[in-house]
């Protein structure tokens, strides 16, 4: 985003929410917008876990990015874990940064 305006064409049926704590837009999304799917980057700390249970539990997809080595290290913050273990996730797919184009998907 860029003064308000997304700097990449995401299509006429996106909404942005921009300079807001990520939970609080995924709660004010749900609340408001009924949305299909919400896509957020760089998840890990206990309230975006908070957001994204209430977010899944209301009957919305979501796509979400999270940083790390491997899928151990991801586990090793308790709130990604905690994610991981209550299935809240259908499928983690793990980039290989070695490897340009490479992944490997997770089914849970």
């Amino acid at each position: 985003m860029y003064k308000g305006i997304p700097q990449n064409d995401i299509g006429i049926r996106t909404d942005v929410i921009d300079n807001m704590p990520k939970p609080e837009g995924m709660r004010i999304l749900v609340r408001s917008m009924s949305p299909n799917i919400i896509a957020c980057d760089e998840i890990g700390s206990k309230e975006d876990v908070e957001a994204i249970n209430y977010a899944m539990c209301s009957g919305v997809n979501g796509i979400f990015t999270a940083h790390g080595k491997d899928i151990e290290e991801v586990c090793k913050n308790p709130y990604l874990a905690q994610l991981i273990n209550n299935h809240i996730f259908e499928r983690i797919i793990v980039l290989n940064l070695n490897q340009k184009g490479e992944s490997k998907c997770i089914s849970l």
